[in-house]
Order: structure tokens, then sequence, then C-alpha cells
């Protein structure tokens, strides 16, 4: 009489690598990971470079808009009517003309947006809003 069918001997037989391969896998990368390759300090004469003065940042106009409608081109009063033939004239002389368009918070949107649809007939590529850090 068989006390284990021959079946369950044979299971009992066979080891099942596939877990271990993979952990030996996972320790390999960890070793190859932490380990520091060795390196030789080498005497290197590196090149000197030259000082190159930097050009000065570009200087940026501010469009004022204040809450009565009057427009301010840095310090100078503008009517609305000769901002964009001056906004032309100040990309032609430089055409990586910066303006910033600062509204005063009770100005309509509708002066604000008047200005930037200015701007953007006039091709400006740098509009930014100006805004203050909420306290």
């Amino acid at each position: 009489m068989k006390k284990c069918s021959k079946s369950a001997h044979e299971s009992l037989t066979e080891l099942n690598i596939t877990p271990l391969l993979d952990l030996a896998f996972v320790l390999l990368v960890i070793f190859i990971i932490t380990t520091i390759p060795p390196i030789e300090n080498k005497d290197l004469v590196l090149p000197t470079a030259s000082k190159h003065q930097k050009d000065p940042p570009r200087k940026a106009w501010y469009i004022s808009v204040q809450t009565d409608g009057q427009l301010f081109l840095n310090k100078e009063t503008l009517p609305l009517e000769d901002l964009l033939p001056r906004l032309i004239n100040l990309r032609t002389d430089d055409a990586d003309l910066n303006v910033i368009v600062r509204g005063d918070g009770k100005a309509k949107y509708r002066q604000i947006r008047a200005v930037l649809d200015i701007c953007q007939q006039a091709n400006l590529a740098k509009v930014d809003l100006a805004t203050e850090i909420a306290k």
C-alpha cells in the first residue's frame, strides 16, 4: 500500500528558483548602485575663460492705468489714442521691448483690456501684468 501518490512526491522534489533569481537580481542592482567606482584624480590644467561682459538688462516700460482712465507711459501722461504709435516707435527701436501694464485695483477692466489690445496691435511679444502679493 502506497502512502503518497507519485504526483505529490514529484512536486516536493522540484524547487522553484524564480523568487531566488529575483532576489539575486535585486541585490545585484543594489550593490551596483551603492558601490562607488574608483576614480583617480588626474592632474589637469583646465583652460581659463575670458571674462565676458554681460549685456545690461533691458529696461522695462511701464503703462499705468489709473481709476479715472488716465494713462502713463513710465511717468509721461499719454492719451489712449497716442499709445499705439508710441509703442510701435519703441518696438522699432528695440525689437525686444518689455512692457509691464500696471492697473489700479479700482480701474475698470475695460480700460486695461484696451491697453492690452493696443499692445497686441503693436506686436509686442513681452507684455506682463503687474500685481501685488496678497497679505
